[in-house]
């Protein structure tokens, strides 16, 4: 028997919470093969099986936080053998029915007594469908969707998923709802009453009244009322993410500064460059990558940027570690790009998209996420022009990107076609003052706007 215990996922973590069982009890699991999910303050992840067998024991609940080495589960190695079960013990033969010679003779025979109506059959019930253990057909659900589905009573065979693989999300289990509801309105909408006249009797010596009948429709059934509101528990990313996000603002004296830069020629060299670049690397090439080393190479000029503060004390870090926001499913996550400085465009394109890719699917390790210098976040793939970014602690400056967007602008007395994004560099001003601020994001635009650099 192997116990299944809650992982160290870094140094600085105590604690962690398993968050969905990738297998149930009585399973078989492969070694390596997904067991679980966690949640830690650093990063969600999938925790492989330590060894090959059957999931014999689930000692920790889904969404239960435990501490670090924590048994969570038992496998036993044994039933992983492939041998059977030893087969059920044969069931008794019923004794055999008594011959005929045996048979005690009866002196009359019996008189069979009046058929007794018999009511007819019972239509089979329709066997109930467990919402809670309910999974898509395109893959596992997440907490939120198995708890909607459980507390709605929702056949999760009648939604269509449109997230990953097809998997079933909480929008759509949302537009479900809302489709089921306008259906149920427009089958119990009342018809109105019909009113008709008797018709008129002969004509009499005395004046007759008319008689008028109404003939009313059946009283609607009552609409169940939707409830008000629906309350749900944070997950731990969430819970942690509005915790930073509070902390930085209590700790850091933030303001932000906006610089409009021309883009246009590294537009064209991404055009250039960009079917090659994939063919070549297996990936697109996007503006991110020429942000980056703008960034980093500016860094040099005005180290403060990169810098940190430790009580009264400055703390200059040599090396430029970016991390870069990549937004989930469910909250946000900042993987690092070590050594930034020293990589090229390509080198940067392939590290963000090898980051972004693993931290989607919950693949980053805790290191990954950790040792953060300057944090760049790229608002502007989502169609924002410009916004104000939060620092992520201990960091005192972050740069954001709006998208890059064709506009007519003043070039030389005369309007011309320029393709122009916003730069957003939101900073610490207990140590960084207005005008260095401004300083370095001028640096910032003037590399992107004077970009020569070969791509390939």
């Amino acid at each position: 028997m192997t116990d299944v215990v809650m992982p160290q996922m870094g140094e600085s973590i105590v604690e962690g919470t398993l968050t969905k069982w990738l297998k149930k009890a009585g399973e078989h699991v492969e070694r390596d093969e997904p067991l679980f999910e966690i949640s830690t303050d650093k990063v969600d992840t999938e925790i492989p099986a330590p060894a090959s067998g059957v999931l014999k024991e689930v000692l920790v609940e889904e969404g239960k936080t435990v501490s670090i080495s924590t048994v969570v589960g038992r496998i036993d190695e044994a039933g992983g053998n492939g041998a059977s079960a030893p087969a059920p013990a044969a069931a008794k033969q019923a004794p055999a029915p008594p011959s005929p010679a045996s048979a005690p003779k009866a002196e009359r025979p019996p008189v069979a007594p009046p058929p007794t109506p018999q009511a007819p059959p019972r239509a089979p019930e329709p066997q109930p469908v467990s919402y809670a253990e309910a999974e898509s057909p395109n893959g596992p659900l997440s907490p939120l969707v198995r708890k909607m589905a459980r507390e709605y009573s929702i056949d999760l065979r009648q939604v269509k998923g449109t997230g990953a693989g097809g998997r079933i999300t909480k929008q759509d289990l949302e537009a479900y709802m809302s489709a089921q509801g306008a259906r149920t309105m427009a089958q119990v909408t009342p018809a109105a009453p019909v009113t008709t006249m008797a018709p008129p009797s002969p004509p009499q010596s005395q004046a007759v009244t008319p008689i008028y009948t109404s003939q009313q429709a059946p009283a609607p059934v009552p609409r169940p009322e939707a409830p008000r509101a629906r309350v749900e528990p944070m997950s731990t990313m969430r819970a942690k993410i509005a915790e930073h996000m509070i902390l930085s603002k209590r700790v850091s004296a933030h303001v932000t500064t906006v610089h409009k830069t021309d883009m246009t020629r590294v537009a064209k060299m991404r055009a250039r460059y960009k079917e090659e670049f994939e063919r070549r690397y297996g990936f697109s090439l996007t503006y991110l990558p020429f942000v980056v080393s703008a960034a980093v190479e500016a860094i040099h000029q005005f180290p403060i940027v990169n810098a940190s503060i430790e009580g009264n004390n400055i703390i200059y870090h040599n090396e430029i570690n970016v991390g870069i926001a990549v937004a989930l499913e469910n909250g946000l996550i900042v993987p690092v790009i070590r050594g930034a400085d020293e990589k090229n465009i390509v080198g940067l394109q392939r590290s963000i998209v090898d980051l972004s890719t693993r931290a989607r699917s919950r693949q980053l390790k805790p290191d990954e996420v950790q040792g953060g210098t300057f944090s760049i976040t790229n608002f502007g793939s989502f169609g924002s022009v410009f916004a104000t970014p939060i620092i992520n602690q201990p960091q005192v400056a972050i740069l954001g990107v709006g998208a890059v967007e064709k506009i007519p602008v003043v070039v030389d007395d005369a309007i011309a076609i320029r393709s122009v994004a916003y730069l957003a560099l939101t900073f610490d001003h207990r140590l960084i003052d207005g005008a260095l601020a401004d300083q370095y994001t001028a640096k910032v635009k003037s590399i992107l706007e004077n970009w020569s650099e070969e791509v390939l």
